[in-house]
C-alpha cells in the first residue's frame, strides 16, 4: 500500500488502482475527450511568448485516448486556446493530429475559431474571414469542424442577427456537418452575452433558430453552461438527428445516461484525466449495466467539481497536473506558465480526489511526483 504525508491531513494511504478492462469503443454514445497539450519544458513558454510544445508527448496522449475508444476534440479550450496556445501552434497541432488520426482511424474533431485576429475591433467580415481560414485548416486535416465561440464576435456583434449571419455562412461553406460550441462565461468571461443577449432564454432561442434553419448541416451542439436542467430542455427542443454534446463537467453522468426522452452525447474536458474510467463506464452503459456505470462515474464527480471550481477557466492547470501524476508526461510545465494558476492546497485536494476516483494508474509514481511537487513548493511531505 502506497502512503505519503499530505499537508493538512497527515499520513495518507492511496487506494489500489482500478482494474479497468480495455475493449471496443463505446457505441451507444458519441464521446469526445477534449485533450490538453504538453509544453516543451526546455522552451520559453512564458506568459505572452509563442507556445512551444513537446510534440511527441502531445500526440502520444491523443493515441492514449483513441486506444480507449474515445474520440479526440483537439485545439479546444482544454488545449489552452485563448490562454497561451497561439494560432501558429494551433494550426500545426490540427495538422499533426489529423495525420495521427488518419493513421489509426481515430475520431477527431478540431476547433475553428478567430484567435488569429490582431485588431481590437474587427469588422464582421474580418471575423468571418478568420473563421474561414481556420475552417480550411481543419478540413484539410480531415477533422470534423467545431465552430468555437469567438471572443471577437462577442465583442462586436450588435445582436442575434450578426451571429446568425456569420454562423449561417460558415455552416453553408463547411464540407461536412459542423458541431456548434456554446461556452458559458464561467469558462471565458469574454463570452458573456453570447448569441446576442445576456438572457440565456433569449440566447437559447437564437441557437435553436440557427439549428432549425440548418439542421441538415449540423451534427450537434456542445453546451458548457454547467446547468443540467437548461441542457436537457435544449436537448429536447433540438431537431431530430442533431446531437447535444454535453460539456457540463459538473453533471455529465446523469446527462449522458439520459432518460426516457433521450440522452446527451459528450465532448468533455474532464474526460482527459478520467479517460480510462470514462471508457469503462460507457462500455458498462452499452451493456446495460447501469449499476456499474454509476459505480465508476460517481467518485469522479467530486474530482470534476473541484477541477472546474471557480475561477473555472483555470481548470487546465489541474488537468496537466493530473496528466503528470498519471505518468502521461514527465513534467508539470505548461504553455504560458499556467502551472502557477492553481494553489498548492487546490492541487493537494485534486490529488486526493483523483486517487479516490481511481484515475491514477500507478500509485507509487503518483505519490513520488506528489512528494516532488510539495518539496519544490516548500511543503514538508
Amino acid at each position: 500500500m502506497t502512503t505519503l504525508t499530505l499537508p493538512g491531513t497527515g499520513p495518507y494511504r492511496m487506494r489500489e488502482p482500478l482494474a479497468l478492462p480495455v475493449g471496443a469503443a463505446p457505441v451507444s454514445r458519441v464521446v469526445y475527450a477534449a485533450a490538453h497539450v504538453v509544453a516543451d519544458p526546455a522552451a520559453e513558454n512564458a506568459p505572452g511568448a509563442p507556445a512551444a510544445l513537446d510534440w511527441d508527448t502531445t500526440l502520444a496522449f491523443r493515441h492514449h485516448l483513441w486506444s480507449l475508444g474515445l474520440g479526440v476534440a483537439d485545439a479546444m479550450d482544454t488545449a489552452q486556446r485563448g490562454m497561451g496556445l497561439d494560432w501558429a501552434t494551433t494550426r500545426e497541432l490540427i495538422t499533426r493530429s489529423g495525420a495521427e488520426a488518419r493513421a489509426v482511424g481515430g475520431r477527431l474533431a478540431c476547433g475553428v475559431g478567430t484567435d488569429q485576429l490582431a485588431q481590437p475591433a474587427p469588422l464582421l467580415s474580418d471575423i468571418l474571414a478568420a473563421y474561414e481560414q481556420q475552417l480550411e485548416v481543419v478540413e484539410q486535416a480531415g477533422a470534423q469542424p467545431i465552430l468555437m465561440a469567438s471572443r471577437a464576435l462577442a465583442a462586436v456583434a450588435v445582436g442575434p442577427e450578426d451571429y446568425l449571419a456569420v454562423y449561417g455562412e460558415l455552416i453553408a461553406q463547411s464540407a461536412r456537418p459542423v458541431i456548434l460550441h456554446w461556452l458559458g462565461e464561467m469558462f471565458d468571461p469574454a463570452l458573456a452575452g453570447y448569441w446576442g443577449s445576456a438572457s440565456l432564454d433569449a440566447a437559447t432561442g437564437t441557437v435553436l433558430a440557427l439549428i432549425r434553419e440548418h439542421a441538415g448541416r449540423i451534427d450537434g451542439i456542445k453546451v458548457s453552461l454547467l446547468d443540467a436542467d437548461r441542457e436537457v430542455a435544449l436537448r429536447r427542443a433540438l431537431p431530430a438527428g442533431v446531437r447535444l454534446y454535453t460539456g457540463d463537467d459538473f453533471n455529465y453522468p446523469e446527462l449522458i445516461r439520459g432518460d426516457e426522452l433521450g440522452h446527451s452525447d459528450a465532448l468533455l474536458g474532464v474526460f482527459d484525466p478520467i479517460a480510462g474510467v470514462a471508457s469503462a463506464a460507457l462500455r458498462a452503459l452499452d451493456a446495460g449495466d447501469l449499476d456499474r456505470y454509476d459505480e465508476l462515474f460517481a467518485p469522479t464527480l467530486p474530482l470534476a467539481r473541484h477541477l472546474f471550481a471557480a475561477p473555472t477557466f483555470h481548470y487546465k492547470t489541474g488537468i496537466v497536473f493530473l496528466a503528470w501524476l498519471a505518468g502521461h508526461q514527465e513534467h508539470f510545465t505548461m504553455v504560458a506558465g499556467a502551472q502557477s494558476a492553481r494553489s498548492v492546497p487546490h492541487l493537494v485536494e485534486l490529488f486526493r480526489l483523483a486517487d479516490a476516483a481511481g484515475v491514477l494508474p500507478d500509485p507509487a509514481l503518483a505519490a513520488h511526483r506528489m512528494r516532488q511537487f510539495l518539496a519544490v513548493a516548500g511543503v514538508d511531505a
